[in-house]
């Protein structure tokens, strides 16, 4: 079900846990009605994957993710034969045949092998097979340029062939979001099939809705504060500056040791929680970003 505003589209990913802000929220609601991609760039750790799960949630729709890395090439998208299976089929046809005294038909055996049955669908072909369906091709960056030019073609046609099968199209072409954390430039020609949202960092007050939406147990005082200390390590020339992720983490580690507040001890002992490079910790811990 499509939300009829940007509101309600805004208002359905809250009360699944995703509190979008208005910009995202509006271009989410063009990509169901328009039946465009998405294509969301930001710093890591935003909130650009979470969104495509919500928005699949929100909208009721099957969620299929495919994570891209490099040298990911079609078959590891598309689809595979089930080979054990195949051999499994072989061997209990063929012993069947022996005990009943007959002789297999080699042509029919040989095209019972390539049966829909034995077919795995890779990401690709789950998304084109599932309706509705919320596609998430996850770190598109992190992908090689021949499998751009193959998901282009893909999305395209929203429909792909098996040589053995044939052509497989969807019955309506799946919502698709890709995702960037910009460690290199996305061709145009993939760009220009998409609408395109750069993913910001959330304000101080949306980001402590977060942490309270997320982590209940945490008190206003401490999602405050962990909110306004992240925000301040931002603005640091930091290897690796802290996403919302790395904000629930601390938060959530802090209020497990019974913080109710940003202890300057307690903070700069926890700060592996948030941060994954020494030098990030060295340069925050004599910053002191939780003073006030």
């Amino acid at each position: 079900m499509i939300p009829a505003s940007p509101q309600d589209l805004a208002k359905a990913l809250a009360e699944v846990g995703y509190l979008a802000d208005e910009g995202l929220a509006i271009a989410g609601h063009l990509a169901l009605r328009l039946g465009r991609p998405l294509f969301l760039e930001g710093d890591a750790g935003v909130g650009k994957t979470a969104f495509a799960q919500a928005l699949a949630d929100a909208t009721g729709a099957h969620f299929v993710r495919l994570q891209c890395y490099e040298g990911l090439d079609a078959s590891q998208a598309l689809y595979d034969w089930d080979f054990p299976r195949q051999i499994l089929h072989l061997r209990t046809v063929e012993a069947a045949a022996v005990a009943a005294g007959d002789k297999p038909d080699t042509a029919a055996l040989e095209a019972s092998l390539y049966d829909r049955r034995f077919l795995i669908a890779r990401p690709l072909l789950a998304a084109l097979e599932r309706t509705p369906s919320v596609l998430l091709v996850d770190e598109i960056d992190r992908a090689d340029d021949e499998f751009e030019a193959f998901l282009l073609e893909v999305l395209a046609d929203a429909a792909i062939t098996i040589p053995e099968l044939g052509r497989i199209a969807a019955e309506r072409p799946p919502l698709t979001v890709l995702t960037s954390n910009r460690t290199r430039e996305v061709h145009d020609a993939l760009k220009r099939r998409c609408l395109y949202h750069w993913v910001e960092h959330p304000s101080v007050k949306r980001e402590v809705a977060i942490l309270r939406s997320r982590l209940p147990e945490v008190t206003e005082r401490l999602a405050a504060e962990v909110a306004e200390a992240i925000r301040r390590m931002r603005e640091l020339d930091l290897i690796k500056p802290p996403g919302v992720a790395e904000a629930l983490d601390w938060a959530s580690a802090l209020s497990a040791l019974g913080a109710d507040g940003l202890d300057r001890d307690v903070a700069a002992a926890t700060l592996g929680a948030v941060l994954k490079y020494r030098e990030d910790i060295e340069r925050v811990r004599e910053s002191e970003p939780w003073r006030t």
